[in-house]
């Protein structure tokens, strides 16, 4: 018998979804809804072969919730046949493991919050909207964070006064967690060797990046920190920067909130050429514009370093991994990294770089003395796998 799922997965400035049946592991209803608190709002909703598309500007998350609400209800399929919610939370603080939604654990992702600002409360949001249209099913949260739990201390620990770091839980997190896990585990399954036995790189590429060593199976370092904000260039977050940054603009009349606003919503690819998509990217480049080929230099840069240093960190490398959307649609990106790389072992194979795939594939020659292979990451998968888990069914 069909036991569907409903998975929520809010972003900063989206919200997709996908109406899960746990026996097949087949969705029959998949949506988007982009450009939420933006103009020119979309919502997208896939029944099977039909598409229905709505051109509505939401104010909120809220409101985006109640129109995908009213896609289901006008093309299916039926909310009321789920027996679950699943609901990706980005910071989960101190929570280590998925688990069953109640009031105790939406007052700690609130308290949370400003910890992933431009995530966490869209997801309150998307708990609170979906619970009041769906109150007698359970909703569980799975956390970006919890796969990063088995970093160990050295690299969770921030080199500040100990007493502070444990009174305000200053340690580093991670995110993107559900993504990392599955595609390490999906890397092993296209290379048939045995999980444990592999040293596996994670460039989970999109508008927000993170990178993630898996040895193992374990994550044992990764590129974001206490927030989301630190490590790679993202579409609107600068990643690292040096702290003292802060004080400099402070200085300058800036404050702390700005400070905040303009790294996380004004930097990155924005603030180094006014574009966040790496099409627009890619089309300036070609165009001659040279800011724009400047921020896929820094781009590209900083994400070479980070594998460097993670090769370092695990004593070598079998796979490195591509995901997420710029990493599994970007060649202009992927192209440039493993080049940079050569000089340790990676040899790209260009043309299977250039080739378009929804398929997990490889995209470096069999001379490569690392596999690097482009995944399609299923973060809506693995949150139903968890949700089942959680629900004890």
């Amino acid at each position: 018998m069909s036991q569907p799922i409903l998975l929520l997965n809010c972003g900063s400035s989206s919200i997709k979804y996908q109406f899960l049946h746990t026996d097949t592991e087949e969705a029959t209803a998949v949506g988007i809804v982009q450009r939420i608190g933006q103009s020119g709002s979309t919502l997208d909703h896939e029944v099977g072969s039909e598409e229905y598309h709505l051109d509505q500007d939401f104010v909120d998350h809220t409101e985006a919730v109640a129109a995908v609400v009213g896609m289901f209800e006008s093309n299916g399929p039926r909310l009321e046949d789920v027996i679950a919610v699943g609901h990706r939370i980005v910071h989960g603080g101190s929570f280590q493991e998925s688990m069953r939604i109640d009031d105790a654990v939406i007052a700690q992702l609130t308290e949370h919050a400003d910890l992933a600002p431009l995530h966490n409360p869209p997801a309150i949001a998307g708990i609170e909207a979906a619970t009041r249209v769906l109150p007698d099913v359970p909703h569980v949260a799975i956390f970006d964070t919890a796969f990063f739990s088995t970093l160990p201390a050295e690299a969770y620990t921030y080199a500040i006064d100990r007493d502070v770091a444990a009174r305000y839980g200053i340690r580093k997190y991670g995110f993107h967690g559900t993504s990392h896990q599955y595609v390490s585990q999906k890397a092993a399954e296209f290379l048939d060797r045995p999980l444990k036995d592999l040293k596996t790189i994670v460039c989970h590429l999109g508008n927000g990046a993170s990178i993630a060593a898996v040895d193992g199976g374990v994550a044992v370092e990764t590129s974001m920190g206490l927030t989301p904000l630190q490590g790679l260039v993202m579409g609107t977050r600068s990643g690292d920067v040096d702290p003292g940054l802060h004080k400099f603009l402070g200085s300058k009349g800036m404050s702390l909130t700005e400070i905040d606003a303009f790294l996380n919503k004004k930097s990155g690819m924005l603030g180094l050429c006014g574009y966040t998509d790496m099409r627009d990217v890619a089309t300036e480049i070609a165009a001659g514009n040279e800011d724009a080929t400047l921020a896929r230099d820094v781009y590209v840069h900083r994400l070479v370093s980070y594998i460097g240093a993670y090769i370092a960190v695990m004593g070598g490398v079998d796979a490195l991994c591509f995901t997420a959307g710029v990493g599994e649609n970007a060649a202009h990106i992927r192209g440039p990294v493993v080049e940079r790389l050569t000089a340790l072992g990676f040899e790209l194979d260009a043309d299977a770089n250039e080739k378009r795939s929804k398929d997990s594939r490889e995209i470096s020659t069999p001379a490569s003395k690392v596999r690097v292979l482009v995944i399609p990451t299923n973060e809506e998968l693995a949150m139903a796998r968890e949700t089942l888990t959680v629900i004890g069914s």
